[in-house]
């Protein structure tokens, strides 16, 4: 039972680690396009 226990756990875990790479990406997406964004307005307004 304590291993069929563990499979689960390491499934969940696995799971958790997908989520959070894509919210690492989605972040890191929306960080470089505020970033540009700024950059083109302070080139524009210049």
């Amino acid at each position: 039972m304590s291993a069929a226990k563990r499979k689960p756990a390491t499934m969940k875990a696995k799971q958790k680690e997908e989520v959070n790479k894509k919210a690492l990406i989605w972040v890191g997406s929306i960080v470089g396009v505020v970033i540009v964004a700024v950059a083109v307005l302070l080139i524009v307004t210049s």
